[in-house]
């Protein structure tokens, strides 16, 4: 199922769930959901994030709840967009945080973070597929079970990574990440109805990184 693109490092943790029961229902319902409807994102993208950021390269995890449900827009890496497609008011709210805190003036024209994945950072989505115009429609196929699984083998079995929980969903998605061994930074969401009400600007999450991935002798993020 769509895992023939996957980074080879991921295969024995995906070998590890597919031998599980609920991995087949999940599989399944998949499959139904995308030959009876439209679907994001395309199915071959569904486990992108698994291509682009290799297991031994993880040093930063952001998670975000599921892709976007416009037509072309989900490439399945959370809050990025498809080449071409107006960047989304949580991206822009991102970006502009960035430029806050590293004092520059610097706005992407493209809002895929394709270019982050390949840094080391995994862009996970707590669900990586819905319905077309449908937010949080493919919650009920227990994603969840899947994506509870790959941060927990993360956290049970690398250090010093840097998890980056925006929004109350994604702080409760973290809730038993081992944080002796990991840095977890949270704040409010960057859409605009957190955002302008003070709960995400400000809150350092970028500088905050790259001084912890540094003090480690780990590469900065080139955000």
């Amino acid at each position: 199922m769509f895992t023939e693109n996957i980074h080879s490092s991921w295969k024995p943790f995906f070998d590890s769930e597919s031998g599980k029961d609920y991995f087949a229902k999940l599989v399944n319902s998949v499959e139904e959901e995308y030959q009876n409807g439209t679907c994001f994102p395309p199915k071959e993208l569904i486990f992108n994030a698994f291509r682009h950021c290799a297991f031994d390269d993880v040093k930063v995890v952001i998670i975000g709840q599921d892709p976007y449900h416009g037509d072309g827009e989900a490439n399945g890496l959370c809050f990025s967009v498809n080449d071409g497609v107006a960047i989304p008011p949580s991206l822009k709210n991102i970006f502009t945080e960035i430029n806050n805190e590293f004092d520059r003036v610097f706005f992407p024209t493209s809002g895929n973070l394709e270019r982050w994945a390949d840094q080391g950072i995994l862009l996970l989505n707590a669900s990586l597929s819905v319905r077309k115009d449908l937010a949080n429609s493919h919650k009920h196929l227990k994603w969840n079970l899947f994506t509870d699984a790959v941060i927990q083998q993360i956290s049970d079995t690398k250090e010093n990574v840097v998890f980056l929980l925006w929004g109350g969903f994604a702080i409760k998605k973290g809730s038993k990440i081992d944080r002796t061994k990991h840095l977890v930074l949270e704040s409010g969401h960057p859409s605009p109805l957190s955002a302008n009400r003070g709960f995400w600007f400000g809150n350092n999450h970028f500088v905050k990184t790259n001084a912890f991935l540094k003090e480690k002798g780990k590469e900065e993020i080139l955000w």
